[in-house]
């Protein structure tokens, strides 16, 4: 039997990722979306990636980078320590149920408001979190299991893990604005295969369902305006909306 290998923290780096997001506590800011730059080192032990030369192994930073794009788009925020705080708990999130991918063990986000200080100044704001630091709240429900990552007084956002052969029954919202993305392979949405960093915007009253065929866990990036309201998942049958996905950022998968 081999021995283990001393504990050490090596940083894979994704560096001047610009994103539009509404965030900022004035009113011009609260309607219009406007460029942050985003910096993140994620730290973890990559010599088990090193070795076997596969992904699943370490964290892809495609992926990665699809993700905190949604993120940074589907919400609002008041403060950008609100968004750099909602960023380092996702990216130190445990991997979902069936997910192959390492634990980052810490996390440095620096996020920079280029136009608040129209030209006279830049702001910016560093922060590091550690894994020890994320605790998320976990709820059981009929299809699988949520996990809590953020909620804010106006947005919530949420990791729904869909059992295997568990279906989310068509329903509608009537007040909550619902961004999801897809996260693994295997799931149907609208009763059609949909592929890892798919995402769709749900409008008012527009019928979506996701179904899982395969035999491990499927999972899904949401994004809820206002914070999840139990009364506002809303049963319904008939046909799902016909609610074309988003126009694809195209990293998910394609780099590594």
């Amino acid at each position: 039997m081999g021995l283990a290998l001393p504990s050490m923290t090596d940083f894979l780096r994704i560096e001047g990722l610009k994103v539009d997001c509404i965030v900022g506590v004035y009113p011009h800011e609260r309607h219009a979306a406007q460029p942050l730059l985003l910096d993140i080192e994620m730290g973890l032990d990559t010599r088990p990636a090193a070795m076997a030369e596969r992904v699943r192994a370490t964290v892809d930073y495609a992926a990665v980078t699809s993700e905190l794009v949604f993120l940074l788009r589907s919400s609002r925020f008041r403060l950008i320590e609100t968004a750099a705080h909602v960023i380092a708990r996702w990216l130190l999130a445990p991997p979902a149920p069936d997910e192959r991918r390492a634990q980052l063990e810490r996390v440095r986000v620096r996020l920079t408001k280029p136009g608040a200080l129209r030209g006279f100044a830049i702001p910016s704001l560093l922060i590091e979190r550690t894994r020890e630091e994320v605790v998320l709240g976990h709820e059981a429900k009929p299809w699988g299991s949520v996990d809590v990552i953020h909620e804010t007084r106006e947005a919530g956002i949420y990791r729904l893990n869909l059992d295997p052969g568990a279906s989310i029954p068509l329903h509608v919202h009537r007040i909550m604005r619902e961004s999801e993305m897809i996260l693994s392979d295997g799931l149907f949405c609208q009763g059609r295969a949909v592929l890892p960093g798919t995402v769709h915007r749900w409008p008012l009253e527009a019928a979506h369902g996701y179904q899982n065929p395969s035999e491990t866990v499927q999972s899904i990036l949401c994004v809820d305006s206002p914070p999840f309201l139990p009364e506002d998942e809303i049963p319904v049958q008939g046909e799902p909306a016909g609610v074309p996905p988003e126009p694809p950022w195209g990293l998910m998968g394609g780099a590594r």
